[in-house]
């Protein structure tokens, strides 16, 4: 199914020593008959204060440091120094998703899809994994977006494929906590076939930076409002 089709794979990875070198494994195993269906994978060590790096690296990865803390200059790193592929995965250091999902994301990408999201609130998400303010900022703002742009929205998660010509049209900018949904509605403004697949969700070994406390969801869902307000501002005023 996969052959002729390069795949690279982004992981941002913060203080994930305890579960990057499982979600690394588990993307490695990935096989299409005796051919690992992963082409190459990129860790972006976010400055993390553990041994992050080095277990990444003797896990199989490829491993960059990015010392400007966010999310999305993690990615955007990463990105750098991906080599040239068809289909780019992006997946959290954390092991929360289930990397052996991928092939349905491919699947989709292989069937017409430009971007696929990997959606939790369609799928199945163990119990305590998703924390009821989470879950409740990620509703919120996905409303809010279908609301914009009449576009069927129900996850901003991480867990997504994207064809390479695709995420180079969309010129992603946004450094911390907005890349997710930049993407989505990126994506919905550029005409691109985007398609969301349910996928299952279990906790995260170690504790979440972000939705890990009130706080931190609450900074981020911030953050996320303004990326989808400024990008609706842009469109609007086009």
């Amino acid at each position: 199914m996969y052959q002729g089709t390069q795949v690279g794979v982004v992981i941002p990875a913060y203080n994930e020593e305890q579960s990057v070198a499982r979600v690394i494994t588990d993307l490695l195993q990935l096989k299409n008959g005796q051919q690992c269906i992963i082409d190459d994978l990129v860790v972006c060590d976010n400055n993390s204060t553990d041994n992050t790096f080095n277990i990444a690296q003797q896990a199989g990865a490829r491993v960059v440091h990015e010392s400007r803390q966010g999310y999305g200059y993690a990615c955007l790193c990463a990105l750098r120094a991906l080599k040239p592929v068809d289909i780019i995965v992006f997946i959290d250091a954390d092991h929360a998703d289930h990397p052996a999902e991928v092939v349905h994301l491919l699947d989709k990408i292989h069937t017409g899809a430009d971007l696929v999201i990997g959606s939790r609130a369609l799928g199945h998400a163990e119990r305590g994994a998703l924390p009821p303010h989470q879950r409740f900022g990620n509703y919120l703002l996905t409303k809010l977006i279908n609301l914009l742009w009449d576009q069927q929205v129900t996850d901003l998660g991480p867990f997504r494929a994207i064809r390479w010509h695709a995420l180079q049209a969309l010129a992603m900018a946004d450094k911390t906590y907005g890349w997710t949904a930049e993407m989505q509605i990126k994506a919905i403004q550029a005409g691109l076939q985007l398609c969301e697949i349910p996928v299952s969700y279990r906790r995260r070994i170690g504790k979440s930076k972000i939705s890990g406390t009130l706080s931190g969801s609450t900074k981020a869902g911030i953050k996320i409002f303004k990326t989808i307000s400024e990008l609706w501002w842009q469109g609007y005023t086009k």
